[in-house]
């Protein structure tokens, strides 16, 4: 028999599987990735490097190239001690350290086409070396500033979650909420939001993973330029109508949220996502208001009041 009742038949399938989960494990993280750690694939394919370029972190973004950049001037360096130091004119290193580090400056004046003159090839070998490495250069920073170019222009949300759910009195009954805000100052469009609540049921004698969709009182709005608060009215068609935390820890409820919005400044759709276990979920609360007028008329919104909560004593 199943756990929580069905008044639709929902699709079981959203990508995740039906296979249950453990103790306190996700299905999807709170940043909205999933929680799947992958094996078997190469742990370097080429068609693949520009995505992962440009969804990298920024720190570990800046950390390969400044790694590709120390390894391009380091070979060359060591091509141009090959081919002879001495058909670098005004490399005065007299050890082979310093021989290395003028072969270095020289191979980064080279490649970024800076040439300052302090150093200059002479003889054809050197000189096809450098000319060689002066295209590879024009190559290279054409390619980091397409990186750059799609790292940035790439639409991303910065749509934050609250930390928590509640569980509070609404409209003579209960409601399951959270609340969402913008943290750029533009302004999103269309905002749709899905809410859909996983957990643990025993079918034929079987132990799986379904997928159900919880009502919203409102899934979209024209315009998100204050905070929303996303409410799922707990009454007799919610599958947790009268289902006590205890009821949702044992079938390790999982809740997931997926948001779809056009973004003005981007013009592109955006989308993000986050789930909630039930040790995320508080009971008896609200959320504190966050936005208010000032003496001048003007709406205040006070991100610093976002995940504040309240307790509430039910009717």
């Amino acid at each position: 028999m199943a756990f929580f009742k069905r008044k639709v038949q929902f699709n079981d399938d959203l990508g995740f599987g039906s296979a249950p989960v453990l103790k306190n494990q996700r299905v999807l993280n709170t940043d909205g990735t999933p929680n799947i750690e992958r094996v078997g694939l190469p742990w370097f394919k080429f068609d693949d490097t520009y995505t992962r370029l440009v969804t990298m972190s920024w720190p570990r973004f800046f950390l390969v190239i400044l790694i590709a950049y120390l390894i391009v001037n380091t070979l060359f360096a060591a091509a141009y001690n090959i081919v002879g130091i001495e058909n670098l004119n005004g490399a005065n290193g007299t050890t082979i350290r310093d021989q290395f580090f003028d072969a270095f400056f020289f191979s980064a004046q080279t490649i970024s086409t800076v040439g300052y003159g302090h150093i200059s090839p002479q003889g054809f070998i050197t000189s096809i070396l450098a000319a060689f490495e002066s295209m590879l250069g024009l190559l290279a920073f054409a390619l980091a500033t397409g990186l750059l170019y799609g790292r940035f222009s790439r639409p991303t949300s910065k749509v934050s979650f609250s930390k928590k759910m509640v569980i509070a009195p609404y409209q003579n009954q209960k409601a399951l909420m959270f609340r969402m805000v913008n943290l750029r100052k533009n302004s999103l469009i269309d905002v749709e939001v899905q809410m859909v609540m996983s957990f643990n049921e025993t079918d034929n004698g079987k132990l799986k993973r379904s997928f159900y969709p919880l009502e919203l009182e409102r899934s979209k709005i024209s315009v998100l330029s204050l905070n929303w608060t996303l409410v799922h009215p707990i009454n007799e068609d919610s599958p947790i109508f009268n289902k006590t935390l205890d009821d949702l820890k044992a079938a390790e409820v999982e809740i997931f949220v997926i948001i779809k919005a056009f973004d003005d400044t981007f013009s592109q759709t955006i989308h993000t996502r986050t789930s909630y276990q039930d040790e995320d979920i508080e009971m008896d609360a609200k959320f504190k208001m966050m936005h208010y007028h000032n003496e001048v008329g003007k709406t205040v919104l006070d991100y610093s009041l976002f995940d504040k909560t309240e307790k509430v004593v039910g009717d």
